[in-house]
């Protein structure tokens, strides 16, 4: 197996991870992007398209992603009223003032406000975000279909001698840069409409998460003064993710390269090229290893030490070996490094060997759904096997009310001294493995309904 934006700075890391859409796999068109989202603590994007599915990020891997993210739980909101034009006027020559002081030219600010309005659609959708629950198993039964999988190897094949070339330029295998095209646009097919400068000054405007909708359009109106695009032909998605790879403005910035040298990084156009380009770049930028795994499927003993899981417990080869770990052929687990054992559904569900590379891609999404969606559809464009272990299927996600009352009740019960806030991270994971233990239980940490019945009848 082999392996993948944009960054969020301290006082957003209390996101919730474990959502997911509504439809069922089957209503899902081959085509939709199915990228897990999350977001700042009172929301940032999903396009309706998009996926937010049950995840067990750490706090790290929460701050360390650059995209606008997509919260726990949302209680819709009436959408705010367009605003008064006097009203987005005057915050115009405010801010145009603010762009210029940075080094925005007024010849740049102006052109690119050049019939620029509040545009309510992004106000509805900003305000009305509902959540879904939606299992791992389910949402992987859409991100690496069939169809899916079988459009990502026709899409390397297609592009096969630039891929070759991104790969031996940034080290990062093609399978990988092409599963991540995959899953942000559906191989470019669904890389959004929206003006991104209307949909940044909306929101900057709107002011609940100024600073930050500021600063993406402070990176937008940089990306035109250097000539990559047109302010019109900067386009994406209602919060900010941009191209066939979706880079929000600031790490397209950071990341984006001219891989074909035409003067501009072009990641909008349906040439691709750019978009692949600057996404291998993004990875390699943080700490990407050549030929390492992301992961790999693995069988787990019987008898074995529950308390050895997490991404916070690393060892090596030699280590897991040594405790029966074996791959799912039957093979012995190999040396790629110090590694963890992942249990993304419990002991019941598929169990995974991650890698370092399994949290570069992290940085790219921090849900670990996505970095499996990833994964998985890399290899699998690769001509990898499906997953041969099974998924508790008969389970549901638990809701954020639930995510929460589960920590409550853990914490009356004496396993849980942490805080309450409906992420199941390592902490969580740690306390529920705990209670499981005191009632002879697989101790595999997996906050199922089941845990939260039984700590209901405590």
């Amino acid at each position: 197996m082999r392996r993948f934006l944009p960054a969020w700075l301290a006082g957003l890391l209390a996101l919730v991870l474990p959502l997911s859409h509504a439809l069922p796999a089957a209503a899902l068109p081959p085509a939709a992007s199915l990228r897990p989202e999350m977001r700042p603590l009172d929301g940032t994007r999903p396009a309706p398209t998009r996926v937010t599915v049950s995840s067990q990020a750490t706090r790290l891997a929460v701050a360390r992603s650059l995209r606008p993210l997509t919260r726990g739980t949302v209680v819709p909101v009436a959408a705010p009223a367009p605003a008064a034009d006097s009203g987005f006027a005057a915050w115009t020559r405010a801010f145009r003032a603010r762009a210029t002081a940075q080094g925005i030219s007024a010849a740049t600010f102006d052109r690119a406000f050049s019939g620029v309005t509040v545009n309510a659609r992004v106000l509805e959708r900003d305000g009305n975000q509902a959540e879904f629950s939606r299992p791992l198993w389910d949402y992987l039964d859409s991100a690496v279909s069939e169809t899916r999988s079988a459009n990502g190897r026709a899409a390397l094949s297609r592009h096969r001698d630039i891929l070759d070339r991104i790969e031996r330029r940034y080290g990062v295998e093609a399978e990988v840069v092409v599963a991540v095209w995959g899953l942000e646009s559906a191989y470019g097919a669904m890389r959004g409409d929206t003006d991104i400068i209307a949909a940044m000054a909306t929101l900057a405007y709107e002011g609940r998460r100024r600073d930050f909708f500021e600063a993406q359009l402070i990176a937008a109106l940089r990306i035109l003064q250097a000539g990559d695009v047109g302010p019109r032909q900067m386009v994406g998605s209602w919060a900010g993710a941009m191209g066939h790879t979706q880079f929000m403005p600031t790490s397209y910035l950071e990341h984006a390269v001219d891989f074909d040298g035409d003067g501009r990084r072009d990641i909008w156009s349906d040439d691709p090229v750019d978009a692949l380009a600057s996404t291998a770049n993004y990875l390699r930028n943080h700490g990407w290893t050549t030929g390492q795994p992301w992961g790999m499927e693995v069988r787990l003993p019987e008898g074995f030490d529950y308390a050895l899981t997490g991404e916070q417990v690393k060892r090596d080869a030699g280590f897991w070996n040594a405790r029966g770990v074996r791959l799912a052929d039957g093979g012995r687990v190999p040396d790629h490094g110090e590694a963890s054992i992942l249990l993304p559904a419990g002991h019941r569900g598929v169990a995974l060997v991650i890698y370092d590379n399994f949290h570069v891609i992290e940085r790219y999404n921090p849900a670990d759904a996505y970095v499996i969606a990833v994964g998985h559809l890399s290899d699998r464009i690769a001509g990898g096997p499906a997953f041969r272990g099974d998924w508790p299927r008969e389970d549901r996600a638990l809701s954020r009310a639930e995510r929460e009352e589960l920590q409550h009740r853990l914490v009356r019960a004496g396993f849980h001294r942490y805080a309450v806030d409906g992420i199941i991270g390592p902490q969580t994971i740690a306390s529920v493995r705990r209670f499981q233990a005191s009632l002879g239980w697989v101790p595999d940490g997996y906050a199922s309904l089941r845990v939260l019945e039984r700590l209901r009848g405590s």
